[in-house]
């Protein structure tokens, strides 16, 4: 028999463990953090339930309203807010929370008030739903100095304030990827324990990539920098081959795969969409800070991702995240046209 395999597999490293280890490094810390991400896995664990049994429980197909950003609520959309709202409000650590299905940012009650504000998009790729494609759950955590005066203007802050940030995909396995700002890990429900394991540690992307994400469709409408990347991805003049096009439409699926396996993740600003398409808060900011805690960079076509400051809570912005060298070549052909007066 296989004693050291089968201890092996005893000595799991689940994602509770996990941040208590992280905790007991912080001789000041009183629990709070592990409370508020053990509600966020909780949340998780119930949506993932949720959009195992979509079609069975018949809760696909639309709600019937429309959410602020104009589109077509889901009732599965609906119940993720829910239940997401009401696992953070009942932690009893947050005092602001910030949904892409709410228009207001919604205050906690002063009795159930922590030091937390999360920032979250509850169902991203929802319109994905009916065709089982991946989808996920976006959230990122600052802290509000002052929880007795607490204001929307205190989740107007630049990413490089983020004290934790992350995502679950619900695909063909669960899969929950955080920062606490000491590198990125992943964890996988295990069904049969109910358990987020550790499978993913210390995810480092590689310093180059064979792949670009980008939607296409949009290509008549791109600005030069953009349009002169894609092209070189298709017809390097190195000699090099060309990169492959993957693109999913799926935030957390594509920034997933660019994460583990390398290369560039783009939404750029267009005709159509002169300051992007992503949010800033929910979308930006907590992906652009696992991808730089992860090695690589974020970057909006002017500045980095993370010293952005919005100036309202659904406010939008371009972005290219990857690779630190496929960032690195996107920076030089803004700098060039910039120089040269595009």
């Amino acid at each position: 028999m296989d004693h050291e395999g089968d201890a092996n597999r005893t000595d799991l490293m689940t994602i509770t463990r996990f941040v208590l280890n992280e905790q007991s490094k912080y001789a000041e810390s009183r629990g709070d953090f592990t409370i508020l991400i053990s509600h966020i896995v909780l949340g998780c664990k119930f949506v993932c339930s949720s959009v195992n049994k979509a079609g069975l429980a018949k809760i696909l197909g639309l709600a019937g309203d429309t959410n602020v950003q104009g589109e077509e609520q889901k009732k599965l959309d609906v119940i993720s807010n829910e239940v997401f709202v009401k696992a953070l409000i009942s932690s009893g650590r947050t005092c602001l929370l910030v949904s892409e299905e709410n228009e207001d940012a919604i205050i906690v009650p002063p009795a159930q008030r922590g030091k937390y504000l999360v920032v979250f998009d509850p169902l991203d790729g929802s319109s994905n739903i009916d065709c089982g494609v991946s989808i996920g759950t976006i959230f990122g955590i600052y802290m509000v100095k002052d929880t007795n005066n607490v204001s929307v203007e205190d989740a107007l802050q630049p990413g490089s304030s983020l004290v934790a940030a992350g995502y679950c995909m619900y695909g063909s396995s669960c899969t929950f990827v955080l920062s606490t700002g000491n590198g990125v890990n992943g964890f996988t429900l295990d069904p049969s324990l109910g358990e987020f394991i550790l499978t993913h540690p210390n995810i480092k992307i590689p310093k180059k990539g064979k792949i670009y994400s980008v939607n296409e469709g949009n290509a008549k409408n791109w600005d030069e920098p953009t349009t002169k990347y894609v092209e070189s991805c298709k017809f390097p003049q190195d000699g090099s081959s060309p990169k492959s096009l993957r693109y999913i439409g799926s935030m957390v699926a594509d920034i997933h795969r660019t994460l583990l396996y390398g290369g560039i993740f783009m939404y750029p600003a267009d005709k159509k969409s002169p300051n992007g398409k992503l949010r800033v808060l929910y979308e930006v900011f907590p992906m652009s800070y696992l991808m730089e805690q992860a090695g690589g960079q974020a970057f909006t076509g002017k500045q980095r991702a993370l010293d952005l400051v919005p100036e309202k809570i659904h406010d939008r912005s371009p972005i290219f995240l990857g690779s630190y060298d496929e960032i690195e070549k996107m920076k030089e052909l803004y700098a060039e046209s910039k120089a040269n007066g595009a």
